[in-house]
């Protein structure tokens, strides 16, 4: 079967998944959403925003917004284990809001409404019959990247090949959330082979930016971006190695939570790449996106505790972690460094000017100290290893899936790639080692103080992009968020506001002399001759946290104090 018949056959499947009495009125749908072929192709698409849509198009009752948008993950779990709220009643909620969302956006995969309010029934009789809930995250609603498998269900990543193969198992992620309670509702959409930073494939058509359509929803997670956008999950798992959690949390103004590798089960997934490549090469690691950081921190301090019997990576984590510089009875100030940008790509004027206004936020707070990082020059060298590691395999696996169903690359990746050679046990020793020399130096470079005999600096604000979230295929610069899975530090997405008006610096060009050809890319996208620049407004702009590796409890902390300190600034304004 050639790839296009199996897109039709994928593309029916889901619409069927969707209940009649779910379905939009054909005049709330934009132009465009009816045909996924052709949204592939880099079309010109309006500034449409449909984020008001759910709350207006009548389908959703005045209970089910009520359940879809009150409560954090904290509240809305008090509400169902209290009994003022049925399980049924809130994923049923969340269903018909996912359901909506798809409609709008292209942002789903594979819907598993019946099997999950089947299971929110079976969880509302267990809390009837015995009065306890089933675990601490009973009736909690969540969504997941269309890469981890689930029994029965395909997990096709965006590759015909791959898809009407449903999987035998449970990945661990899914089982451990099953333990806790959770319900599962659907899983998401990404990019064709998952190696682009733009939700489009040949299976399933692109993936559509809620606030702007001309604007990317970001990749490889960017489904669970959409979604969340349209509050159609509680919280999103996806997986990160470019940068796949924290890029659709900045496109979409959520926050993403990479975590270090061990912390959460990554294993059971379909990626389309040779078995445990990770394990010799770069390791992706799975996380949450969330409306909030009180949301990351409700889910995680029962998944970093049971992560390690569950997943074959996993280590033994403990959340709140008791080794935390973060904590109350620490005698020093909490140090906050400001790194500007990664030494290849220069970030546009409205990145820095965010990046400073959070920098004179956080000193405003007691008890903090920020300061000034300069770039170490290994800093620079993080991208290009980064991208040798993820090709040690010549992308041959990956090539024979497409060649299979004569499935041609998606535009973004033609130039991108292409079948290459695997490189040799010798080549691939010669990268691991390079990698340990830049740990080693940016350990020293980053965290320690002068004298090297311990750390000075508890955590870093970076951008997460050199560039405000950008038009279709235009992403840029990936080492801003591929640099910290190769150090495998943690690293998270805050939101910090909207691009406004005063940000649009029209007339004013960057002068400044390019620092090389990725530099001059991102140039373009503020160069006034190439780009309409009025194209960002209300765009959310993002700063990237960041903590030592293995220090996944005090990312969490200092997510938390950026968040603070912003929303105190915004307050005052």
């Amino acid at each position: 079967m050639d790839h296009s018949s199996i897109a039709e056959r994928k593309q029916a499947q889901l619409w069927e998944r969707i209940p009649q009495q779910w379905r939009l009125s054909p005049d709330l749908i934009p132009a465009g959403m009816h045909s996924p072929a052709d949204s592939v192709a880099n079309v010109q698409y309006d500034r449409v925003n449909v984020m008001d849509i759910p709350r207006t198009c009548g389908l959703l009752s005045v209970k089910e917004l009520e359940a879809t948008e009150k409560w954090d993950i904290k509240g809305l779990l008090n509400q169902i284990h209290s009994k003022r709220l049925t399980a049924k009643e809130v994923v049923e909620a969340f269903c018909k809001r996912a359901a909506i969302a798809h409609q709008l956006t292209r942002c789903l995969t594979e819907p598993l409404f019946d099997s999950a309010i089947k299971r929110a029934e079976e969880l509302d009789a267990h809390l009837k019959r015995t009065g306890t809930p089933i675990g601490p995250l009973h009736g909690l609603p969540v969504s997941i990247k269309d890469s981890f498998n689930i029994r029965g269900v395909d997990s096709s990543v965006g590759v015909a090949s791959l898809a009407l193969n449903p999987s035998k198992q449970d990945a661990p992620l899914v089982s451990l959330l099953t333990l806790l309670g959770a319900v599962i509702i659907t899983k998401t959409n990404v990019p064709q082979t998952m190696g682009a930073l733009d939700s489009a494939n040949h299976l399933f058509g692109r993936t559509l930016n809620p606030r702007n359509r001309q604007l990317t929803v970001g990749g490889s997670t960017g489904g669970e971006g959409a979604l969340l956008a349209l509050r159609g999950s509680m919280m999103g798992f996806g997986t990160d190695i470019g940068g796949s959690i924290r890029i659709p949390a900045m496109c979409n103004g959520l926050y993403g939570f990479k975590p270090s590798q061990g912390r959460v089960p990554y294993g059971g997934q379909t990626d389309g790449q040779p078995r445990s490549k990770g394990r010799v090469s770069i390791q992706a690691v799975a996380g949450p996106i969330a409306h909030s950081v009180a949301d990351i921190d409700a889910v995680m301090t029962h998944l970093i505790p049971w992560a390690q019997w569950f997943g074959e990576d996993c280590i033994p984590g403990a959340w709140p972690s008791l080794l935390s510089n973060f904590s109350k009875n620490k005698k020093r100030h909490i140090t906050i460094g400001v790194l500007p940008h990664d030494g290849l790509v220069t970030p546009l004027p409205p990145i820095t000017k965010v990046l400073n206004e959070v920098a004179a936020s956080l000193r405003r707070l007691p008890g903090v100290e920020v300061i000034e990082l300069p770039v170490p020059k290994a800093l620079s060298k993080c991208q290009a290893l980064a991208n040798k590691l993820m090709a040690v395999d010549g992308g041959e696996t990956m090539m024979d899936h497409l060649e299979k169903t004569k499935e041609s690359l998606i535009p973004w990746l033609q130039t991108r790639m292409k079948r290459g050679k695997p490189i040799s046990l010798a080549q691939l020793t010669q990268l691991q080692a390079a990698r340990g020399e830049i740990e080693l130096e940016l350990k020293r470079k980053l965290w320690m103080g002068s004298d090297g005999t311990g750390q000075t600096v508890d955590a870093i604000i970076h951008p997460i992009a050199p560039h405000p979230v950008p038009q279709l295929d235009r992403y840029n610069a990936v080492g801003y968020t591929s640099s910290f899975v190769l150090l495998d530090y943690p690293a998270g997405t805050v939101p910090v506001r909207g691009f406004g008006r005063g940000d649009l610096e029209s007339g004013v060009e960057m002068d400044a002399k390019t620092l090389g050809s990725w530099d001059k890319v991102n140039r373009e996208l503020w160069d006034e001759g190439k780009v309409d620049r009025t194209v960002y407004l209300g765009s959310p702009l993002s700063v990237q946290v960041i903590t030592p590796r293995q220090h996944d409890y005090e990312l969490f902390q200092a997510m938390e104090l950026v968040d603070r300190a912003v929303k105190t600034s915004s307050a005052k304004l």
